[in-house]
């Protein structure tokens, strides 16, 4: 895969070779997440404790094996994000808050 001449999208290739963007989708996902403060390695790495930004909720402790997924930059914690289906994951900040907007806490 290579990298459009601005440096944005993915280029792949046509069935005659072309270069060719890929096809762009948006997001229209509804996600539970909070922006992370901190995390914590657990020494016997079972477990991760996430410590939110966001004022009213506390630390909580998260399966270790979400640590593939996080990027570890101390620059940008970004999101702990949950999806329907209960699959937890990352997200960096400027990617999530240009994807999700708040709706509230509804059930």
């Amino acid at each position: 895969m290579e990298r459009s001449p601005m440096g944005r999208s993915p280029m792949g290739r046509s069935p005659n070779g072309e270069k060719r963007e890929l096809p762009k989708y948006k997001c229209h996902k509804e996600v539970r997440a909070i922006k992370i403060s901190d995390v914590t390695r657990d020494p016997s790495g079972v477990s991760v404790t996430i410590t939110p930004a966001e004022a009213g909720y506390g630390p909580f402790q998260i399966d270790s094996d979400w640590m593939r997924r996080f990027n570890d930059d101390e620059d940008d914690m970004g999101y702990f994000v949950v999806y329907k289906d209960g699959y937890a994951s990352w997200s960096p900040s400027k990617a999530f808050e240009e994807g999700y907007t708040l709706i509230g806490d509804e059930t």
